[in-house]
C-alpha cells in the first residue's frame, strides 16, 4: 500500500493512505544504510506480524533540512512590505534557494494596507519574465488569501522568509489553527518555546500544508557559473547569445543583456551580476 508521511515522532511514522492514517516503524535496512524517512516522503507500506512497516521510501523530488521534509512542490515566500521593509538581496536569495532545491517559489507580500498601489506595481516589475506567482495580503484581517487556498490545491507547501514578515499568523489562517500563538505557544498540540519541534502536514481541501513558519536562513554554496539556471527570466533567451557558456555578465553579444529593461528587470539583474561577482570572488579564495 503506498501513503505519504504526514507526521514523524519518536521512531514511528504516520501515513496518510486511501484506507486512512497508519501508525508504521521503518525498516532496519534505512538506518543501516543511514536514510532517514522524511515527512512529505512518498512510500510504500507492509503489514507485518509485527504491524505496519515502511518498506521503501520512493524517489524525492525535494528535500529540506529545516523544515526536515521532503517533496515540497512550493513555497511561500513571505515578507511584509513595512515594518520590516522589504531586504530585496534577501528575497532573491530566497528565490535562488528555492531554485536550486527544485521548488516553486509563490511571492506573498503581507501587511498590504501599508503599501501603495504604486509601491505593488513596481514590486510586480521587479520580478516580471520570472513566472512567479504574485499575491498581496493583509495575514491578521485575511485579506486575500483566497487566492492563497486556491494556489495550495495539488501541492506540499511550506512557508519561508524573514522573521516578523507575518508567517505564523499566515501559518494560523490558512491551518484554521488560531490557538496556535505566534512565536510561542501552541495549545493545540502542546508545544511551547523549549518543547521539541517535529514537522507535521496539515490536510487542508486536495493540499498539504507543513505546520511550522518553514525557515528564514538558508546555507548554500554554488559555483559562479551555476547561478545563471536559477533566474527563469534567462531560460527564453540560452543559446542565443553570442559565445556558448555565456554568463550573461561582461561577454558581447549577450542576449539575456539584451533584454534587460524590456522582458528582464533591471533589478533583477542588477542582482544577479551582484551576486555573480560575489561568487567568483569566493570561489578565488577556495583556490
Amino acid at each position: 500500500m503506498e501513503g505519504i508521511i504526514i507526521k514523524g515522532i519518536a521512531g514511528f511514522y504516520y501515513v496518510r493512505t486511501s484506507e486512512g492514517v497508519l501508525e508504521c516503524k521503518a525498516r532496519g535496512i534505512f538506518r543501516k544504510n543511514n536514510i532517514t524517512p522524511m515527512v512529505g516522503d512518498r512510500v510504500t507500506v507492509i503489514a507485518t506480524p509485527e504491524g505496519n512497516t515502511l518498506d521503501k521510501i520512493h524517489e524525492r523530488s525535494s528535500e529540506l533540512m529545516r523544515p526536515f521534509v521532503a517533496n515540497i512542490s512550493q513555497a511561500y515566500v513571505v515578507f511584509a512590505l513595512r515594518n520590516p521593509d522589504i531586504n530585496v538581496e534577501l528575497l532573491n536569495k530566497f528565490l535562488v534557494y528555492l531554485e536550486m532545491k527544485h521548488i516553486e517559489p509563490v511571492l506573498v507580500f503581507n501587511k498590504s494596507d501599508l503599501a501603495t498601489e504604486e509601491e505593488m506595481t513596481n514590486i510586480r516589475e521587479d520580478f516580471k519574465g520570472t513566472g512567479y506567482p504574485i499575491y498581496f495580503i493583509e495575514a491578521k484581517s485575511g485579506l486575500g488569501l483566497d487566492d492563497l487556498y486556491a494556489q495550495l490545491r495539488n501541492h506540499i507547501t511550506v512557508l519561508c522568509g524573514p522573521s516578523g514578515a507575518g508567517k505564523s499568523t499566515l501559518l494560523n489562517k490558512l491551518s484554521g489553527n488560531e490557538t496556535m500563538e505566534t512565536g510561542d505557544i501552541s495549545v493545540r498540540l502542546n508545544r511551547g518555546k523549549h518543547t521539541t519541534r517535529h514537522s507535521e502536514l496539515i490536510e487542508i481541501n486536495d493540499a498539504l500544508l507543513v505546520d511550522t513558519p518553514g525557515f528564514s536562513t538558508m546555507d548554500f554554496t554554488m559555483e559562479a557559473e551555476e547561478l545563471k539556471n536559477y533566474f527563469p527570466e534567462f531560460y527564453e533567451y540560452e543559446g542565443e547569445c553570442r559565445f556558448n557558456g555565456c554568463n550573461h555578465n561582461r561577454e558581447p553579444g549577450c542576449r539575456v543583456k539584451a533584454e534587460v529593461g524590456k522582458t528582464i528587470s533591471e533589478a533583477r539583474y542588477n542582482y544577479y551580476v551582484k551576486y555573480y561577482n560575489e561568487l567568483v570572488e569566493e570561489n578565488k579564495r577556495k583556490w
